[in-house]
């Protein structure tokens, strides 16, 4: 979930954390979707350190009331102006583009802390003193450049920059909340007020530079096309587009207001006499299958399709008069290319390439690749199945030296058998009886006087591992 601020210092992305501080999250959605940021100024910036915003009006405005909460708008209740801010053990003020809610201490109750609409970014890492003080609630994922330029700017002694730095226009990319009773979302961006115009010190110079000597209607025109700009972005954001700057084709007309008996065919036969038609689709619905009265024409030549545009309009066909426009849909662009990324990424993972179905079978299986001879190799760490599977391997495959555990007993050096049942009280008829120090340079004869339970154990075993110890014993004692 992100939200999209555009500032004259350029456009800022913001992650909203949404599973960590829902309430937060929801204050500021709503408050970006009523436009309610507009104009605010950038304020307070302290370099390396943060900056803050949020306000309409500014701390230099005297009408300023600091800011209001969604709930406290809506309502008109001046006791819903703030809420109390909530601040998760496990989000911290480590790293630049941190964004948190301004707070302060409830006066009836200095433990508790409030918020209302003013928010901080932090400029720099391992600003913890934030901590306790501003509730985060989200996160920078683009524009660092636009953080760099506010850390950079001009400021007076109390940290308010001398040229302008404001929020001009704030996109939401997604609100999975429903909307406060009495909410009212604007239709387009609304101008700045008289008194927000009163806080301007100095205006961006490059702002300026634009509408100098331009009339309302040609300011409001680029105004607009700034908000379709911005939009544009958006839907590239959300992948929509291919890339903001596409622009829908010269050969598609739009025609709405049709009849729902009206097909294909009809719309082909009609409109196919101002020349030919690669493709036209009535619109319907997905379950239904009924007509949505509206479609799209595609014709092979531009001429062609302005004639149809200058013609048809107002035209009447199954007693409708129909709508006739040029198409603003860049929808099969946006398939097309789609389709060609997918194609794309299968043809990558065909040959085996990142992200390739072969190449994460390959790192599935790739214990079977080295399982054939493990002797001396470190094991991995294996699921029930897998360790089943080993078992049944371990039990046909004879296993190294260093694996002592699963050699048979028969198999292990004389001086590595230990018997289960022994005892301190055997470890100490061992120390007494017969100890190595007591048998050195006695040959095998007479240690046969000196047994102890070990050895006593050992004549047990058959022939040929009792002569396999013999010889163990005497080539140590040679040494």
């Amino acid at each position: 979930m992100s939200v999209l601020i555009e500032t004259s210092s350029g456009d800022v992305v913001i992650d909203l954390l949404v599973d960590y501080a829902p309430k937060l999250c929801e204050n500021f959605l709503k408050l970006c979707k009523i436009k309610y940021y507009n104009f605010s100024p950038i304020h307070s910036i302290q370099k390396n350190f943060s900056f803050q915003t949020g306000d309409p009006l500014g701390p230099l405005s005297s009408e300023s009331d600091g800011g209001t909460s969604i709930w406290g708008l809506v309502s008109g209740d001046k006791s819903k102006k703030s809420f109390p801010a909530f601040f998760h053990p496990k989000l911290k003020h480590a790293e630049r583009g941190t964004v948190s809610m301004a707070t302060v201490p409830l006066p009836s109750d200095p433990d508790t802390r409030v918020a209302a609409s003013q928010f901080i970014v932090t400029l720099g890492d391992d600003t913890d003193y934030l901590d306790g003080k501003a509730a985060i609630f989200g996160k920078v994922v683009e524009g660092f450049d636009v953080l760099d330029k506010i850390n950079s700017a001009i400021t007076d002694e109390r940290g308010h920059p001398l040229v302008d730095i404001r929020i001009n226009h704030t996109i939401i990319l997604d609100d999975p909340y429903p909307d406060p009773s009495g909410l009212r979302e604007p239709s387009s961006s609304p101008q700045p007020t008289k008194a927000q115009l009163a806080t301007v010190r100095i205006a961006d110079e490059a702002a300026l530079r634009e509408q100098e000597g331009l009339g309302e209607e040609e300011v409001e025109r680029r105004r607009r096309e700034q908000d379709a700009r911005a939009n544009a972005l958006t839907l590239e954001l959300m992948g929509d587009l291919p890339f903001a700057e596409v622009k829908p084709p010269e050969n598609v007309l739009f025609v709405c207001k049709l009849n729902p008996v009206t097909t294909d065919e009809d719309l082909e036969l009609i409109f196919g006499r101002f020349g030919k038609i690669l493709s036209c689709e009535v619109i319907r619905d997905r379950k239904t299958g009924d007509s949505l009265q509206y479609a799209f024409i595609e014709y092979e030549d531009k001429s062609a399709c302005e004639g149809a545009y200058s013609k048809m309009q107002d035209v009447l066909i199954d007693d409708r008069r129909i709508h006739v426009d040029f198409s603003q849909s860049v929808s099969k662009l946006s398939e097309a290319w789609r389709n060609d990324e997918t194609q794309k990424r299968k043809a990558r993972a065909s040959r085996g390439g990142y992200g390739g179905a072969a190449e994460l079978e390959k790192r599935r299986q790739y214990r079977d690749e080295y399982d054939e001879d493990v002797s001396g190799k470190y094991g991995m760490v294996y699921g029930q199945e897998e360790m089943k599977r080993r078992h049944d391997r371990g039990a046909q495959r004879p296993r190294g030296d260093g694996d002592r555990e699963s050699q048979p007993r028969d198999n292990r050096p004389p001086n590595r058998r230990r018997s289960r049942s022994r005892s301190p009280y055997h470890r100490s008829d061992d120390r007494y009886s017969g100890s190595k120090h007591r048998d050195r340079g006695r040959g095998a004869d007479d240690r046969r006087h000196h047994r102890s339970d070990r050895d006593r154990e050992r004549d047990h075993r058959p022939r040929d591992d009792r002569r396999r110890d013999r010889d163990y014993y005497d080539g140590r004692d040679k040494r």
